[in-house]
């Protein structure tokens, strides 16, 4: 995952609750972000009150009735936030979007105000309901790609992928997807010793069947080129390989130096930059979820010197790759 700096502190996040919600889920996003407060408070020397608010959000302020017939409190009716969270559901999508139109209104209105909107699973459907997937990238949980590819024909799905990202719009397969999506959130909102003491207190034990998505190159692909998409495309999933950059333009019909000046001004980054960062957003997320060596994530991300991609790490991350991964294995006593 690429992570930015921390942008501006998180004001509210708020957690939509619908009928037929999996009250699981709800409260999933609402125990990360809390602790993810609570470390953010004491890191900023602000004592033990988290500094943002953690809300669950109904279309009228109404308690909802869950999946399991439980009855769910919320905390109070759409509003603007910062980050928007869409826990999947188990009842009829037609009924729910003619039930409650004012959701769609609020998440048009949202990502117009720069929101950060997040799906898992069905929670997907809301967005692409509201128009805000139209010709991006997503993904949702595998029982309903048909479904969701039938209803909105508009949206790339990819079914290869767990977590997508584009344009401030996030897609979470299911639940151990949309935890990695919650920690990315937190690190960009709240950097990343707040979000890597959550990952250690909830996620050290969980054992994933993918690598977790490159969030951050999705907003990379927002552009019209679509020999370089067709490259971005075999960089993902090449990234390891010994290949020259000349042999990959020559086989997309162009000289070295177009290629170059096509792929820095689609994505903003020069090819090697960009391979760069495909590798080791890769070995981060080895080093935090394996016990493989250092030389051996090193060989599995495309460098046979470990020495070198020792120093690559550290340029990329301020830190080595032992210290990146001494953070999710050891508690701190810190934030």
């Amino acid at each position: 995952m690429v992570i930015p700096q921390p942008s501006a502190p998180l004001r509210r996040v708020s957690i939509l609750a619908t009928d037929g919600v999996f009250a699981s889920t709800l409260m999933q996003a609402k125990d990360f972000f809390h602790m993810a407060g609570i470390r953010y408070a004491r890191q900023q020397g602000l004592g033990h009150e988290p500094p943002f608010e953690i809300l669950l959000v109904s279309p009228d302020g109404q308690p909802v009735n869950s999946f399991s017939t439980v009855r769910v409190p919320v905390d109070a009716a759409l509003e603007p936030c910062d980050v928007i969270i869409l826990p999947p559901f188990w009842d009829d999508f037609d009924t729910l979007s003619r039930r409650h139109p004012q959701i769609l209104d609020w998440l048009r209105e949202r990502h117009a105000a720069g929101t950060a909107i997040c799906g898992e699973a069905t929670g997907v459907f809301w967005m692409a309901e509201a128009g805000l997937l139209d010709g991006k990238e997503a993904t949702t949980y595998w029982r309903f790609f048909q479904e969701f590819a039938e209803r909105f024909p508009r949206v790339n799905l990819n079914q290869d992928k767990h977590i997508s990202d584009a344009d401030n719009l996030y897609c979470a397969g299911g639940v151990t997807s949309a935890c990695d999506l919650y920690i990315y959130l937190i690190e960009r909102y709240c950097g990343a010793g707040v979000a890597q003491g959550v990952a250690r207190d909830i996620l050290y034990e969980v054992q994933r069947s993918y690598t977790p998505g490159r969030l951050g190159f999705g907003g990379q692909k927002l552009h019209q080129d679509v020999a370089i998409l067709q490259i971005q495309q075999w960089l993902e999933e090449h990234y390891a390989d010994k290949f020259r950059f000349e042999d990959v333009a020559r086989e997309h019909g162009m000289s070295i130096r177009n290629f170059m000046r096509r792929f820095q001004a689609a994505t903003g980054d020069k090819p090697l930059h960009y391979l760069q960062r495909l590798r080791i957003e890769t070995a981060k997320s080895l080093l935090s979820s394996t016990r493989k060596s250092i030389k051996t994530i090193s060989y599995e991300v495309g460098y046979d010197d470990a020495s070198f991609f020792a120093r690559l790490f550290r340029q990329h991350t301020e830190l080595s790759p032992n210290q990146y991964r001494r953070q999710f294995r050891h508690k701190d006593s810190g934030a």
